[in-house]
């Protein structure tokens, strides 16, 4: 699973074919200058968008991001997705919109669950009212692999903002904002995530923090999760769902291939599970497999569009593919130490780490 360069587009025809599609666009992106964000708006610059605009509450990154990118073509709005108002400046005469603004936190979306409501939930809808407002064409909303079975406050706020969605595609089959998700677990070296961390604790001499070795976790790279909602803006349909098949490791592993790579001992400090944490997490239900469309690397999981009258189905029957498992990251193909350490040499972050520890 290697990391394709984000900057001159993706490899072979699709990537032709997705610089085709975002050339001249004129793009907003919600959470802007989040780790996501800034890949996908150097994305669309790289592959020749018109516009690209940078929605997010915080405006010194938006500085820091102004001053690194250079280009007259981003535009900065600072605002919260949680008002109606600036999503509705913000998307005036724009004809695509990623929204990837969410509170992301496990652990603070448990201690502040009506917070993650506000914004996961409320604010997307607000994000689907401002993109038909002004009639933008596409709108591909960011979730995540804690929303299939959510034991946890962040992912059933993301599980309502996938229903959300889909009930804006289910409600308004004419509507002019065609809607549609991603999913997918953990992006490595994102903002928050662990392997930062991990870097952290080997330059300060200190044993890495897991939470329990055997935990299981989704890896996918930020070029991966970009690929994947390019895909989902060029093929998706209203109230689609896309899923990319992920390979997975242990925190153990992750920790140790770490540790290795970095030509350090590795030492694991034991935390146990932090509030509202899974052993593993889950990208795709079984129920929804039984009629999602394989696309080899991704999966296709359709909107169900019966109506409320259930008598048609309770009479006749419906007719379902043999798909009973799960796609979770404790029975996705598992990487080992050294597959994650070869994974982990594609990363522009961790180059760059190893470059400065040489």
């Amino acid at each position: 699973m290697g990391s394709p360069t984000l900057v001159g587009g993706l490899p072979g025809p699709q990537g032709e074919a997705s610089r085709a599609g975002l050339a001249g666009g004129r793009f907003l992106v919600t959470g802007g200058t989040g780790s996501f964000g800034r890949t996908m708006v150097a994305r669309l610059i790289a592959a020749g968008a018109a516009e690209v605009r940078v929605f997010s509450r915080d405006e010194a990154k938006q500085d820091d991001m102004r001053r690194h990118l250079g280009d007259d073509r981003v535009r900065f709005y600072v605002g919260d997705v949680r008002d109606r108002e600036a999503l509705f400046r913000a998307t005036r005469d724009i004809g695509y919109v990623f929204h990837a603004a969410a509170l992301k936190q496990v652990p603070s979306c448990e201690f502040f669950p009506l917070e993650a409501l506000q914004t996961n939930v409320l604010g997307s809808a607000n994000v689907i009212d401002a993109c038909e407002r002004n009639g933008v064409g596409k709108l591909v909303f960011l979730s995540t692999d804690k929303a299939v079975q959510p034991v946890n406050a962040m992912g059933m706020t993301k599980a309502l903002m996938e229903k959300v969605a889909q009930a804006h595609a289910r409600n308004n089959p004419g509507a002019h904002t065609s809607v549609c998700c991603v999913r997918y677990g953990n992006v490595m070296c994102s903002r928050g995530s662990v392997i930062p961390l991990f870097i952290e604790q080997l330059r300060g001499g200190r044993p890495l923090t897991v939470t329990e070795p055997a935990m299981t976790r989704f890896l996918m790279t930020l070029a991966e999760s970009v690929q994947l909602v390019e895909h989902a803006f060029m093929r998706g349909r209203p109230g689609d769902i896309f899923v990319h098949k992920a390979p997975a490791s242990t925190i153990g592993d992750l920790a140790v291939a770490v540790a290795t790579l970095f030509d350090v001992e590795p030492k694991l400090k034991l935390l146990g599970v932090r509030h509202g944490e899974k052993m593993a997490e889950t990208l795709a239900s079984r129920e929804e497999l039984a009629h999602a469309d394989d696309l080899g690397d991704f999966y296709r999981i359709p909107i169900d569009s019966r109506d409320l009258n259930y008598s048609l189905y309770f009479d006749e029957g419906e007719s379902t593919k043999d798909r009973l498992f799960d796609f979770t990251s404790s029975t996705a193909r598992r990487l080992g130490v050294p597959e994650i350490i070869d994974l982990l040499r594609t990363l522009p972050e961790i180059r760059a780490q190893l470059e400065l520890a040489a």
